[in-house]
């Protein structure tokens, strides 16, 4: 039966892998595009291209804004979607299945009820959203800029997967799902301290390596740092390494080649 199992699902697979195969061209492209991504190892280039073609097959993409969502946009789109879970495979995205692409940022009207019980209505300037259960909202400026925006650790569509693999355990906590308690309690031991000292260098108004953004929760913080382990993965190693070597563990993957 397992067999049996293994077989039906190496033939939807190798159907998806034709429905949505990357052509040479595109995928070119895109990794001139992505520098950060270029310098995988080819069996690392490899295993994206098949994943990213398999996250194409299985998710719907559309323009917000009149924006027409182009192929060229989706696999630009894909491949920095499939990064973190290279070593996963898709399973972490299985809760959602739509992504809006809007032509830039878009502002959402929040509100937010303090102590007292009086509600504060403002205006949120977003590049990018990740809802449980979906969609995911993406800038599209954003994500054209991230080959140049990865010089200051600076990655969108990074930013707001993670957000979804945060959420894997049901809570957007800074803490994606992790084997058992005991994991859990180690990733609070190196997580919550370095959330503590990101946050204080903010408020301090000291230049930071991570984005300021992160200090406003652990959840951002989780979300940040996974950014820069990508696309800055060296100066991050250096800078803050029990986080870094932490999230090696966890993505299973070191960006720095060390």
């Amino acid at each position: 039966m397992k067999a049996l199992i293994n077989r039906l699902r190496l033939h939807k697979e190798t159907r998806s892998l034709a429905r949505r195969a990357i052509p040479d061209e595109l995928w070119a492209l895109t990794l001139a595009r992505l520098p950060f991504v270029g310098r995988l190892p080819d069996v690392d280039l490899l295993a994206l291209r098949r994943l990213a073609s398999l996250f194409l097959d299985k998710k719907e993409f559309s323009g917000g804004g009149g924006l027409v969502v182009t192929d060229e946009m989706a696999v630009c789109i894909a491949v920095q979607a499939c990064l973190p879970v290279l070593r996963f495979g898709l399973k972490p995205y299985e809760g959602f299945v739509g992504i809006v692409v809007h032509p830039d940022e878009v502002v959402a009207r929040r509100s937010h009820t303090d102590d007292d019980g009086v509600v504060h209505e403002y205006d949120e300037v977003l590049a990018g959203e990740a809802m449980d259960g979906g969609p995911i909202m993406l800038s599209w400026r954003d994500v054209a800029e991230a080959g140049f925006s990865a010089d200051w650790g600076y990655n969108v569509v990074i930013h707001e997967f993670a957000h979804v693999l945060d959420m894997g355990d049901g809570a957007a906590d800074g803490i994606p799902a992790l084997p058992d308690a005991k994991a859990r309690a180690a990733w609070q031991d190196v997580m919550q301290p370095e959330f503590e000292r990101h946050r204080q260098a903010v408020d301090s108004d000291v230049a930071t390596l991570l984005d300021p953004y992160g200090a406003i929760s652990i959840s951002e913080f989780f979300a940040v740092a996974s950014e820069c382990f990508f696309v800055t993965p060296h100066e991050m190693r250096a800078e803050h390494p029990a986080l870094y070597w932490m999230l090696a563990r966890y993505f299973k993957q070191d960006p720095s080649g060390a």
